[in-house]
């Protein structure tokens, strides 16, 4: 289950976290932004949440990767699997309002769905997305993922359910 540690789309690179990316990170999590995900976080929590995103890598080969867009950090995307019984959730994030409506979020989604459901051939991944959170349901709706009729895991009480298969890279 090993994914490459770079991507690259026509506007972003999406690499693996690094050292310099955590201040906009910390900034990221201290805002309203951070609202369908359980935040804000303060600065402790936040270096939690971001050596989570490093440690995932080393434990698990895969995990999300940070969107930077002509050099600067400006949000995440990727696999994260707490669980190696369920299938991993696919997430992502803009750290800062001033790059939504841009596409950057669908493009990097997307990029990172056919690597991992393609070129990987991994099987599916779920999606957990709060209701009133209309932006990341489009984007998973662009990206092919199917809303269910699954009941999303505890913590994250609810969430609405998607689930990506293999057949949307295909």
């Amino acid at each position: 289950m090993t994914a490459a540690t770079t991507l690259t789309t026509d506007r972003l690179t999406l690499r693996q976290p690094q050292a310099s990316d955590l201040p906009p990170y910390t900034d990221y999590c201290a805002s309203p932004r951070t609202q369908f995900v359980g935040g804000p976080f303060d600065a402790a929590q936040a270096f939690d949440k971001f050596a989570a995103f490093a440690g995932h890598w080393a434990l698990r080969g895969f995990g999300r990767y940070i969107m930077q867009q002509d050099g600067a950090p400006i949000g995440h995307v990727g696999p994260m699997q707490r669980d190696h019984r369920q299938p991993p959730e696919f997430t992502w994030t803009l750290w800062d309002s001033r790059y939504e409506g841009q596409g950057l979020a669908t493009e990097a989604a997307a990029h990172v769905r056919d690597h991992l459901l393609g070129d990987l051939r991994w099987p599916e991944m779920i999606v957990h997305i709060l209701p009133d959170n209309s932006g990341s349901i489009g984007i998973a709706e662009r990206i092919g993922a199917t809303r269910t009729d699954d009941t999303p895991p505890a913590w994250y009480e609810g969430a609405v359910v998607y689930r990506l298969t293999a057949e949307v890279s295909a």
